[in-house]
């Protein structure tokens, strides 16, 4: 029997020697005819119900990503640059929306700010008490050496408007505006109607020193100012003797010409007052006279 269990382990020796020779002599052409079996690609069929679980996670994500970018509408990406975010939409209340297009309602908003006075290297010191300061109103706006503290004081340092100047001081709008140096002002809101134009006020100390410029001395402000008053109380008197002389005529009407025809005024030359600044015109059948003032 061991005779037997030898020879049977001798034969399955022998056959697995065999069939060890012959798979390396065959291996080249085995691994060849695999090969293409392994490479050959599988087409995988997608159902229905996957196809649709892909578009909704699909859809899922897309969402998420929008709403993070309204959340975050600076937000970067990985290389540090900007991601737009979604074109919002708007309710406009007639039944459709709007889109909101953030880079084409931009509006740069300019804010023009004051130049701020140029500060030499000579400290500043106030006209009126002498001390330093480093900038006032009054130097901003005016281009005068006086502080703050001392701009409270209405009496030396008050403002006064155009048209005000112009009959204080016998001014005209071209020594305001056209001699040199201009004179500064500030703008206010009228104070008896926000509708009307601005108020232009003048640092009257300012205004004073032009006026003198102008007529050289306060005596010769006061007599021009005399003078134009008699002026006035004269043209005053003249319309009311001329009224005067209208009722006399009216009262008599039997003096009077009934003539139905309308007067046509024929003015003679234009005359012109320099102490009132105005120029006049005279009809030469009635003697109306016509003033006016040439801007």
């Amino acid at each position: 029997m061991e005779k037997l269990k030898d020879n049977h382990k001798i034969m399955s020796q022998q056959e697995e020697s065999v069939e060890s020779t012959l798979t390396e002599e065959t291996a080249p052409e085995s691994i060849e005819e695999k090969v293409p079996e392994s490479t050959e690609e599988k087409v995988v069929e997608l159902s229905a119900s996957q196809r649709a679980r892909i578009e909704r996670n699909r859809q899922r994500a897309l969402l998420l990503r929008q709403s993070r970018l309204q959340s975050h509408p600076y937000a970067t990406d990985a290389l540090g640059n900007r991601i737009k975010g979604p074109v919002r939409e708007i309710d406009t209340g007639a039944g459709f929306f709007i889109e909101e297009d953030n880079e084409q309602n931009k509006t740069e908003i300019k804010v023009i700010h004051p130049e701020g006075p140029v500060i030499e290297l000579d400290s500043l010191f106030c006209e009126n008490c002498q001390k330093e300061f480093m900038d006032s109103y009054f130097y901003t706006k005016f281009d005068e050496h006086i502080c703050d503290s001392c701009r409270s004081d209405d009496e030396k340092f008050s403002l006064i408007t155009k048209s005000d100047a112009k009959k204080k001081y016998l001014l005209k709008d071209a020594d305001f505006d056209m001699r040199e140096p201009a004179l500064k002002f500030i703008l206010k809101k009228n104070p008896h109607n926000q509708r009307w134009g601005d108020m232009k006020l003048y640092l009257e100390s300012q205004v004073k020193k032009r006026s003198i410029e102008v007529w050289g001395d306060e005596d010769k402000i006061e007599e021009a100012h005399e003078k134009r008053e008699q002026n006035r109380e004269k043209a005053k008197q003249k319309k009311f003797d001329k009224k005067v002389k209208d009722l006399r005529l009216s009262v008599r009407s039997s003096l009077l010409k009934k003539d139905n025809v309308a007067h046509e005024h024929v003015y003679g030359e234009e005359m012109y007052d320099s102490d009132e600044d105005m120029y006049s015109k005279t009809c030469k059948t009635c003697k109306h006279t016509m003033t006016y003032e040439k801007m």
